[in-house]
């Protein structure tokens, strides 16, 4: 199974840093130990943009749900084609969406394109990252 997180990073920061260093200040955040969230979560508020879980949850919802491979439960997004070989989940939080896979790729990345093209893709255990607009 593959694990993806995905941050929406600030413009400045897309523009000033390299991917490389985005990842790497991400994987040590993502490796901190549990007593210092708040840290983890302060250098995380000041890099990336909050996502409205609220509103994205239903926007994605009301355009997907008469889809067939489509279903919701819990906020938690499921697609799952036949047809494409794909099984997949996403969960949509306010710092980051996690989107978890059975193959290698999702539609749900065509979809979370559409609404920002600074959504940062990391996957932590097999050190790969890519912003969703290249994808």
């Amino acid at each position: 199974m593959r694990v993806y997180f995905i941050f929406d990073i600030k413009e400045e920061y897309r523009i000033k840093y390299k991917e490389s260093s985005i990842f790497n200040l991400l994987k040590s955040i993502y490796y901190l130990k549990n007593k210092d969230y708040k840290y983890a979560y302060n250098i995380l508020s000041t890099f990336t943009n909050r996502i409205d879980a609220y509103k994205l949850n239903i926007d994605i919802f009301v355009k997907l749900h008469r889809e067939y491979p489509y279903s919701n439960r819990d906020n938690i997004h499921y697609y799952n084609s036949l047809y494409k070989d794909e099984i997949s989940r996403m969960i949509i939080k306010n710092t980051y969406i996690k989107l978890e896979l059975e193959q290698d790729s999702s539609s749900f990345f065509n979809i979370l394109k559409k609404y920002s093209n600074n959504y940062f893709v990391c996957d932590f255990n097999r050190l790969k990252y890519f912003y969703i607009c290249v994808f």
